[in-house]
């Protein structure tokens, strides 16, 4: 863990122009380390929740849509990241929710998503995105980044999921969920702009079960080109030593809260912050 702390901390200081701000509490003897990466097309944050530690990592779902903010507050959390998709007209789901052991969200009670004929040739894909989970496997408690078809391991019981989607690492899995189609070489539908800079929120696992959380904000003086392309998010979280990671949703729903503080991501072309209320979070909570 002490290995990975200081890899996180030197990753930080080669990448960016000046230190990064650095809060921490203590935790089990192993503090939360929260850091600030000023890169040249983006401001990216950082959260290492080390384990072993005194905290959990739970999702959240709101019968509404909510800022991350209220929903951090409404469950005493430290922090929260903005989650999962949801439908910006209907406001339901598309991701995956567990929550203590019970299915909260599913994406096939989504009509809007289920009976969209644009959509028919992708279901299956759709319906097998990454997630994250937390196990409870005898005493002990369990994170793992996941196919949504995966089992189960034995002697664990499933308790919180959190769907979201593609895999970043140990591979970009954007076309085996559906978010890219790729024709001769081109692509022919990007859902999430994959490959170009945006604002961009995800969740990833060290080998050690530590767990890192990235928001990568754009910049005030070029909004239209800055943040992370997915390749970039996935090759900085590979620096960090994160073996496993996954992408949240990202643009106008990146946000950060933590400490009674939120940052937004996304930038409008005039360079105005986007606070869009969001569907499920992550939320870091003291056991």
């Amino acid at each position: 863990m002490i290995g990975f702390s200081v890899l996180l901390l030197s990753i930080s200081h080669v990448l960016a122009p000046s230190p990064p701000a650095l809060r921490t509490v203590p935790s089990q003897g192993l503090p939360l380390s929260y850091e600030l990466h000023t890169l040249p097309h983006g401001v990216v944050y950082t959260l290492l929740i080390p384990a072993p530690s005194r905290f959990s990592v739970i999702p959240a779902l709101s019968s509404e849509l909510d800022t991350l903010k209220n929903l951090a507050e409404k469950h005493h959390a430290i922090a929260a990241l903005n989650g999962g998709f949801f439908d910006p007209v209907n406001h339901e789901s598309t991701s995956y929710v567990v929550w203590k052991s019970k299915l909260v969200a599913d994406p096939r009670l989504n009509k809007r998503l289920m009976n969209n004929p644009a959509l028919a040739p992708y279901l299956n894909q759709i319906l097998n995105r990454t997630e994250f989970r937390r196990y409870l496997c005898g005493q002990a408690i369990h994170y793992d980044i996941v196919f949504h078809s995966e089992a189960t391991p034995a002697n664990c019981q499933l308790t919180d999921v959190l769907g979201g989607g593609p895999r970043l690492l140990p591979e970009i899995t954007s076309v085996q969920e559906s978010f890219l189609t790729v024709v001769n070489g081109h692509a022919i539908r990007d859902t999430l702009g994959s490959q170009q800079r945006n604002a961009r929120s995800a969740i990833g696992i060290a080998h050690d079960g530590s767990i890192v959380w990235v928001m990568v904000a754009q910049k005030p003086e070029n909004s239209t080109n800055s943040g992370m392309s997915l390749q970039e998010l996935a090759e900085f979280m590979k620096e960090l030593g994160i073996e496993k990671a996954m992408n949240l949703d990202g643009g106008s729903s990146s946000s950060l809260y933590y400490k009674g503080k939120t940052i937004y991501g996304k930038l409008s072309t005039a360079g105005n912050l986007s606070r869009r209320a969001v569907k499920s979070v992550l939320l870091l909570q003291e056991k």
